[in-house]
């Protein structure tokens, strides 16, 4: 890395509340700020990835709001929060009671994202960098907040996502109606009228659903 996460995430956003989710804080960038803006030059000169983590994306702001209005379906259990980003759904989960909560992304820098958003919400959150597609998992339930919005990448999810839900596993997705969603294996939970970032999406309102693989 070219530059250290920590410090860049402190001195490029402020914490703030997703307006989906107000009982939680992040390390955001705001709707005005150009982080997103910069082109992939601007980006690779100063070693950082596209910077998911800096957003509170429909996706994870429905299925964050779920976990917090049902928690239920965390509470004393084991969760892993996969493309967790900015780690939203994973501090929600850890709030709603769950009883040990792993975030992972390949991100890198979502590693600083997830720990400092952690600390602004009082809890512990672990995080992992490693790819576990495909791989065997120990967690009870599984999160994922929009990751259906490439098609290689659903591909790949669909075959592990069916096969954690076969073995007895609950995994539960929120999505604003991204192209690659497989709903033939999904069960609606719930759906939300979410405030979004407009620069980032096609609207200022997404409506999300929340699943659960069956």
């Amino acid at each position: 890395m070219k530059t250290e996460p920590r410090a860049f995430i402190l001195a490029n956003t402020s914490l703030g509340s997703p307006p989906h989710v107000p009982e939680i804080r992040l390390h955001l960038a705001d709707e005005a700020h150009d982080l997103w803006l910069k082109t992939e030059e601007d980006l690779e000169q100063i070693g950082l990835p596209p910077p998911f983590w800096a957003f509170a994306w429909a996706g994870g702001q429905g299925l964050a709001r779920y976990v917090l209005d049902h928690p239920h379906i965390v509470l004393g259990r084991s969760v892993l929060d996969f493309a967790a980003g900015s780690g939203l759904v994973g501090i929600c989960a850890r709030m709603a009671g769950a009883a040990h909560v792993l975030a992972a992304d390949i991100d890198p820098w979502a590693q600083a994202a997830v720990a400092l958003n952690s600390q602004a919400n009082g809890v512990s959150v672990d995080f992992t960098s490693h790819n576990l597609i495909g791989l065997p998992i120990e967690q009870d339930v599984v999160l994922a907040g929009d990751v259906f919005y490439d098609r290689a990448f659903a591909a790949e999810l669909l075959p592990w996502f069916t096969g954690i839900a076969d073995r007895g596993g609950q995994v539960i997705v929120g999505d604003p109606g991204r192209a690659y969603l497989p709903k033939e294996r999904l069960e609606p939970l719930a759906t939300y009228q979410v405030p979004v970032t407009r620069a980032l999406e096609d609207s200022e309102v997404k409506k999300t659903t929340v699943w659960r693989f069956t």
